[in-house]
């Protein structure tokens, strides 16, 4: 297997030292950079190929979790944490492992063979290795998001629209809602595209579930009512060049 570039990012030299002599036991990984903090790893991650990056969680200014939310592109994600109640949180961020401090080789093994076996995989479907091209692959129909203390799975073709509230978001579907504590963009980050359109600062509609536009407003039905969504100006035109490719 080819080289595996790699950074730490923690706060704590002691953690970055334990997971630096665990690095050069495992030839195929390559320690790029050791960061203090999310700042220093947000410029390693701009001047650097970055496959895999262990990310401490709590940290000053910036936490791993409100860090790895603002990278549209992240690459794979170890959490490194001495707490365990921010494991649900990191998986719904799709960390690939989560360890607890202090961290024993054998579990840092387990992490690692985990990543070495998922970047093989993304390296040997990659267009440039001959495999297929990511656009063409499909990806869950479905999402996990944490609402009453729970993961609650929404399907997305259920969802009618989605509306922002502060630092809440309302996920409205045919048959029921779910409040989240999270932010659009973030959401929006993960949703097919090709299905969900940001139409206001307030509202991500499904496409599938337009049944009209009327002036500035988007039309869906929200048990057997029509509901009419307001479509910002600044999103108006990328939504009439959606309706005007299947418009008669």
């Amino acid at each position: 297997m080819a080289t595996i570039n790699v950074i730490i990012v923690d706060d704590e030299p002691l953690a970055q030292d334990v997971l630096e002599t665990y690095i050069e036991k495992v030839p195929e990984l390559h320690l790029v950079q050791k960061c203090n903090n999310a700042f220093e790893a947000n410029d390693a991650l701009k001047n650097h190929q970055i496959d895999l990056m262990f990310l401490d969680i709590q940290m000053p200014q910036l936490t791993g979790i409100d860090f790895l939310k603002t990278l549209t592109r992240p690459p794979l994600v170890i959490f490194t944490t001495a707490y365990s109640n921010y494991a649900v949180e990191g998986f719904e961020l799709n960390a690939l492992d989560y360890l607890l401090k202090p961290i024993s080789v054998d579990r840092f093994m387990k992490a690692v063979n985990k990543a070495l076996e998922q970047i093989e995989l993304q390296r040997r479907d990659s267009p440039a290795a001959g495999g297929p091209a990511p656009a063409e692959e499909e990806g869950p129909d479905y999402i996990f998001v944490k609402a009453d203390k729970k993961l609650v799975k929404v399907n997305f073709e259920e969802v009618l629209y989605i509306e922002g509230l502060k630092d809440y978001v309302i996920i409205r579907m045919e048959s029921n809602r779910v409040i989240t504590l999270q932010t659009m963009k973030s959401l929006e980050d993960k949703l097919p595209p090709q299905q969900f359109k940001r139409i206001h600062r307030s509202y991500i509609v499904n496409i599938n579930h337009i049944e009209a536009i009327v002036g500035n407003m988007v039309e869906v039905m929200e048990k057997g009512q029509a509901k009419h969504l307001p479509v910002g100006k600044n999103y108006r035109d990328e939504l009439l060049e959606i309706i005007n490719k299947n418009r008669l």
